[in-house]
């Protein structure tokens, strides 16, 4: 994206409004990507303070920036906010999170809600090589990599649309999600059980309403 500016979080940080009002000064900027977030769940459960201050406030910072200024804003949430119990949820499904990570990124919905002129994103993506040595065999989602979903968060882009719309790919396992990436590298095996933080067992979305958003002409 050619006319896109790209701000480092030392020059534009989430948790420091007057900071990123100074960065937007003398700027014209139409939308806004708010993709910064404190997004391990073992560690948001270890420093809960944390996770507030990036991923509720900071975020009500952005909102407040983007009501001054009449930007769109383009929110980037998790499929985490669910409870996990079932799977394919659709955009307006009641919304359940099973640890502090989802909870704190629930609570940045919730500010984005507050601003009319604003689209949040539901989705699941990771590098495009799987980073760890073992994958959950026990656990659906819609994950896909970071570039995959990144070209179809560019679609949305230009779309005139607001409200909620879930970003991703098939059902699948992590394990399999891992293996499709590369199938050539080996991927242990592990059970969400095996974990000392709360992993939802099944977060996998229903994304008929973003296929319907890029059918339209």
């Amino acid at each position: 994206m050619p006319d896109a500016f790209y701000p480092l979080s030392s020059e534009f940080d989430v948790t420091k409004r007057a900071q990123m009002a100074v960065y937007l000064s003398g700027r014209e900027i139409k939308l806004m990507i708010h993709a910064a977030a404190f997004t391990s769940p073992p560690k948001c459960d270890a420093d809960p303070l944390i996770a507030l201050d990036v991923n509720i406030v900071g975020t009500g910072n952005v909102v407040k920036l983007c009501h001054e200024r009449n930007i769109k804003l383009i929110y980037i949430s998790t499929d985490y906010v669910f409870a996990g119990d079932r799977g394919n949820y659709q955009e307006d499904d009641p919304v359940l999170p099973v640890n502090k990570y989802a909870w704190s990124k629930l609570g940045g919905e919730c500010t984005v809600k507050l601003y009319d002129n604003s689209l949040i994103i539901r989705t699941s993506f990771g590098p495009n090589s799987f980073p760890y040595s073992a994958a959950f065999v026990d656990q659906w989602t819609s994950r896909q990599s970071v570039s995959q979903i990144a070209a179809k968060i560019v679609s949305l882009i230009d779309k005139p649309i607001t409200g909620v719309v879930h970003v991703g790919g098939q059902r699948q396992t992590v394990y399999n999600y891992a293996k499709s990436l590369d199938p050539a590298v080996e991927i242990g095996k592990i059970s969400i059980n095996d974990v000392q933080f709360k992993v939802p067992r099944d977060t996998s979305l229903n994304c008929e309403r973003f296929t319907k958003i890029l059918s339209k002409k």
